[in-house]
């Protein structure tokens, strides 16, 4: 029963389209040409494993991304420097048992090396009190509201400071860098990969 965040891998992404399309109402469905653009831009995108199966994922990217989201795009034009959460979804068995805020933790970790803005956006049509809740008690506030095109859902637009940033930022981006060590390694994505011969 032992569970596993990691990095996704190419294998992984049938069983994450399945996982996402099967979300509800929350989540909005995509298909596999898009899925792939997501996997080869994101900056983070790791998936949960329970006995080699996939039981849920978060995709996040940063503010240079390749990516034409309406709501990715709002906090373009109105931040500097940011991570996006595209996207969560866990598998419906494993909802509530806090997988969630792991997640949300894990990327936390990620970003806060890196940014001083973590932001996401939550649908407030049709209304989600659990979600609009949860995202109240890891912090988040909210920036902006907007309509995603002319008949979309209304969404919630939430950022979240990150306070550990300013002292990363002076310590160590302003200086040599981050340490060396696995944990602070970027994602090797296949859009990092192009060109580069072996």
């Amino acid at each position: 029963m032992a569970l596993a965040i990691r990095d996704v891998r190419e294998h992984d992404l049938d069983a994450v389209l399945a996982l996402n399309n099967e979300a509800g109402t929350g989540i909005l469905a995509t298909d596999r040409a898009r899925l792939r653009h997501l996997y080869e831009i994101a900056h983070y995108f790791r998936v949960a494993e329970q006995e080699g199966r996939i039981v849920g994922f978060l995709i996040a990217m940063r503010q240079e991304a390749d990516y034409n989201s309406p709501n990715f795009r709002w906090f373009q034009a109105h931040y500097e420097s940011f991570v996006y959460i595209d996207r969560i979804v866990i598998e419906q068995t494993m909802r509530g048992h806090g997988l969630g805020r792991i997640f949300y933790c894990d990327v936390q970790s990620y970003a806060e090396v890196r940014v001083p803005l973590l932001t996401c956006e939550v649908f407030l049509e049709p209304r989600n009190d659990q979600t609009v809740l949860f995202h109240g008690t890891m912090g988040f506030q909210e920036v902006g509201q907007q309509t995603m095109g002319q008949d979309g859902p209304k969404v919630s637009l939430l950022a979240r400071e990150l306070p550990s940033f300013p002292f990363v930022r002076e310590r160590y981006l302003e200086q040599d860098g981050l340490p060396d060590v696995a944990w602070l390694a970027e994602r090797q994505r296949p859009a990092d990969l192009r060109g580069v011969s072996a």
